[in-house]
């Protein structure tokens, strides 16, 4: 918690914030705070709603695709949705910077907006929450969390300091047996949740559309935002041979 990236602490510290003022605000100004800030894809269909019904306009239609992800539905789903991004997002915003990984939280929030909309044409439920931003946050992760491997003795703190070594390319990653296990484990748990009922961890339904929006756009376009690029020689880590 002492190590936390300066990005990451900032980014916490306003969804809580935000948190604490929507539970202070009555009723009528928290609704008010969702329709202009939160994603709702009736609001790019006319068919449904009227243009001018919700506030904002233009502009909201664009910063809706990533403010939705600093409001949650209560502590709860606030809490855990920090946790994995402390998890997940700190070697990710280590690796980056603060400025890269702001713009990698924002890319990924608003791919899984996109997908979430593509699925939910035209529905007036809004959608909140960082879980997007956070699976691209995974995705980014797994992408250098190996990438030690093979260029000296094992040590401690050798996955921290994967932070610094050059990305191998996505066609090796997804090679590693730990990697697709993560993956294949990553999108069962989400369409159990998605499919089936939210087992009382948050109120509503789990936008699994979002997540799976956010995780695909963090793996693969994590090198436009990666500093770190390999050597010449190509000098990437193979995964281990296990007998």
């Amino acid at each position: 918690m002492l190590n936390v990236p300066p990005v990451i602490t900032v980014l916490a510290a306003a969804m809580l914030l935000i948190q604490l003022v929507r539970d202070w605000v009555d009723v009528e100004t928290g609704i008010e705070i969702l329709a202009l800030f939160a994603f709702i894809p009736a609001r790019f269909d006319p068919s449904v709603l009227a243009d001018g019904v919700l506030p904002g306009g233009t502009a909201a239609d664009a910063w809706t695709f990533v403010t939705y992800a600093f409001l949650h539905g209560g502590w709860t789903h606030v809490g855990l949705n920090l946790l994995w991004m402390l998890a997940f997002g700190t070697p990710v915003a280590r690796r980056f910077g603060a400025v890269r990984f702001l713009l990698f939280f924002a890319v990924t929030a608003a791919a899984g907006a996109g997908l979430h909309l593509v699925t939910h044409e035209g529905e007036l439920v809004p959608m909140i929450g960082a879980s997007a931003a956070v699976s691209g946050c995974m995705a980014g992760a797994l992408r250098f969390m190996f990438a030690h491997e093979g260029r000296g003795a094992w040590r401690p703190g050798m996955m921290e300091s994967a932070v610094h070594f050059p990305a191998p390319p996505l066609t090796r990653v997804m090679r590693d047996r730990r990697v697709i296990g993560f993956v294949a484990v990553w999108f069962i748990i989400n369409l159990a949740f998605g499919v089936g009922a939210p087992a009382g961890i948050v109120d509503g339904s789990v936008a699994w559309q979002a997540h799976i929006g956010g995780f695909l756009v963090g793996l693969l376009l994590f090198p436009l935002f990666d500093p770190i690029r390999g050597r010449p020689d190509g000098d990437y880590y193979s995964p281990p041979t296990r007998h």
